[in-house]
């Protein structure tokens, strides 16, 4: 569930915690995930609070970063890149929620842009994985998005529309309010190029006026909606001083300790002007 009592769209601060996550994608070792996750606990004190921050290593990477948390109790949760929809079976190189769940895993990305580009991921996959992941009571992070000709054709609410209609009808008004939605503009992916924080907060406020026709007002109050797409430091509090963005999705800039912080530390000093 959220980290805070929903309010409302727009209703912040307060209303919802923000999460900041970390995909790493296809980088660091075990041995460097290690190093890395212990270097950001370091870096993270009680000005930091206010921000819910996950991290999400490569597969081989989990137990090892798992057992650091737990160990030496650093103000992080565990999250995975992907999983398979199925509980078991005949599926090489996959991987299921419950082994996720055994490794007190928290959140899930599901539906990546990368996967849905690279691995031919499409809408009714998403669905099944969205389940999968709630079954096993785990937070999946569903990512939406458009390509550059989707936005240059004027599309992209009819596209974010679609991926929402089929991932949304898995789920009851509960488990919506209870999710994360990342808008990921995949123009912007490892671009260097970001959409600009009214492109982000448009895109974000359609997405919750379709969780709101879905599963209703509270539902729409609940959900979390993260940014992702060339985040950095310089910008990251432009997007989540927007009300209806309760987060960023970071990638390259996630790889390092230092960098990952400044963000995290500039989220949460945009929440404490905005309480202020």
């Amino acid at each position: 569930m959220p980290e805070a009592v929903p309010a409302g769209p727009g209703s912040r601060p307060g209303a919802r915690r923000p999460l900041v996550s970390a995909n790493w994608k296809m980088h660091h070792d075990h041995i460097v995930a290690l190093h890395t996750v212990r270097d950001l606990g370091l870096r993270l004190g009680e000005p930091e609070a206010a921000v819910e921050v996950s991290v999400h290593p490569p597969f081989t990477d989990l137990r090892t970063v798992q057992l650091l948390i737990e160990g030496e109790h650093l103000p992080l949760a565990l999250g995975a890149q992907h999983c398979h929809s199925a509980e078991e079976g005949a599926f090489t190189g996959e991987i299921a929620a419950p082994m996720l769940a055994r490794l007190s895993v928290r959140y899930v990305i599901v539906g990546h842009s990368e996967r849905r580009g690279l691995f031919k991921m499409d809408d009714e996959q998403v669905a099944a994985t969205l389940r999968a992941v709630r079954r096993h009571a785990m937070v999946p992070i569903l990512c939406v998005g458009e390509s550059a000709i989707e936005r240059d054709a004027g599309a992209t609410e009819g596209r974010l529309q679609a991926q929402l209609k089929v991932a949304l009808g898995a789920l009851s008004a509960k488990e919506m309010a209870s999710m994360v939605i990342a808008y990921e503009p995949i123009w912007a992916i490892g671009s260097g190029r970001a959409a600009t924080h009214v492109d982000a907060s448009d895109a974000a406020g359609f997405i919750r006026s379709l969780v709101a026709a879905a599963g209703g007002a509270e539902a729409a109050a609940g959900v979390r909606i993260q940014y992702g797409g060339s985040v950095n430091a310089e910008n990251a509090a432009d997007f989540v001083a927007e009300p209806d963005i309760d987060g960023l999705l970071v990638g390259g800039a996630s790889l390092q300790a230092a960098e990952f912080a400044e963000i995290i530390r500039a989220v949460a000093g945009c929440y404490r002007s905005s309480a202020s």
